[in-house]
């Protein structure tokens, strides 16, 4: 079972375009920044907006198709969609809000005992914590059986000092369940934890999936590295000898013609004891101590880095006029402008 999504989706000024299958018994992570058009995408999936153009299908099972006709309504499309804020009954109790999906007495009596809910089930969502409210969205989404799970940022709701808990317990659930989860987040902590491929979400345009361990170690555009957390990207200019230029660092660089920026993770860039290939010089801006490494800001060329490095080989190198680092080849990143 997997699901497929190829729409698009005019809103005023704004155009979504977006492409990917997510497959069965994994959680795709859609991750962009706000207003990039991750949560339109699980509304167009859920028929809670209709497409102007493209498929949508499920399990071989048709949900959307505009040069067919084809727009199942949202109740027919067995669909559990995890609002930002649970959307509860407020005057409903725990066992109410789960009975309003489910097929019979026992399914219900099932999923309190599943997701601990027992002791709870006569309390109404404003007298249970965050954790309680989420279990009980997601009991009521199982109680109607869905095929595919749609979480819509699912601990923006939630203090922070709550949101590693429950994302444990939730990355449990998902462990239980067979069928194809996306989830809506900006939040790469999340994706890292929870998510067995990502797939960006930038101004509206889908990138091509990855898997987690790919998307963090090799982003391929500017806005996935950006996503992604590295502080460290220069442009890139290529000469028509085929060489390549870091502006920002003014640092020789071998990268692909087609790669407009070069990034590098600050963990791989080494403190050297003096000059040599894919080496500079740079000044201290400001140092971070931490307990067992050092994050260090640089001014080089015309731009910034940053590094990281152990407390022992900090305080091996004499730092006070500058330091000499090395940008191994091997550790750089190439990437396109989108």
């Amino acid at each position: 079972m997997s699901l497929t999504v190829d729409i698009e989706k005019q809103l005023g000024k704004f155009r979504l375009q977006v492409s990917f299958t997510a497959p069965l018994g994994e959680v795709t992570g859609l991750l962009g920044a706000s207003g990039s058009g991750k949560t339109v995408t699980l509304r167009c999936i859920a028929g809670l907006l209709i497409p102007d153009a493209g498929h949508i299908e499920l399990d071989g099972r048709v949900l959307f198709d505009h040069r067919q006709g084809v727009n199942l309504p949202p109740q027919q499309r067995k669909v559990g969609y995890l609002f930002q804020q649970y959307a509860l009954f407020p005057h409903y109790t725990v066992e109410q809000n789960i009975a309003v999906a489910a097929q019979d007495r026992g399914a219900v009596e099932e999923l309190l005992h599943r997701f601990q809910l027992q002791e709870h089930r006569h309390k109404r969502p404003r007298q249970l914590s965050g954790g309680q409210q989420q279990r009980v969205a997601l009991a009521r989404i199982l109680a109607a059986q869905p095929q595919v799970l749609l979480l819509d940022e699912p601990f923006s709701a939630l203090d922070t000092h709550l949101r590693g808990e429950i994302q444990g317990e939730l990355s449990r659930f998902l462990e239980q369940f067979s069928g194809p989860c996306l989830m809506v987040t900006h939040s790469r902590d999340e994706v890292r934890r929870i998510c067995h491929k990502v797939c960006v979400v930038h101004h509206g345009a889908s990138q091509p999936m990855q898997t987690t361990e790919a998307f963090f170690n090799h982003p391929r555009t500017l806005s996935a590295c950006r996503l992604m957390g590295c502080p460290n990207i220069s442009p890139v200019e290529h000469g028509g000898n085929g060489g390549a230029y870091a502006t920002f660092w003014g640092l020789p660089v071998q990268v692909p013609q087609n790669a407009a920026y070069v990034a590098i993770q600050p963990h791989h860039i080494r403190l050297v004891d003096g000059p040599g290939d894919h080496r500079l010089f740079c000044s201290c801006t400001q140092v971070d101590q931490g307990p067992f490494s050092v994050s260090v800001s640089l001014a080089c060329g015309d731009g910034a880095l940053q590094i990281e490095v152990s407390n022992w080989d900090w305080q091996a190198v004499d730092h006070a006029q500058g330091v000499w680092i090395e940008l191994p080849p091997s550790k750089l990143l190439p990437l396109t402008d989108e």
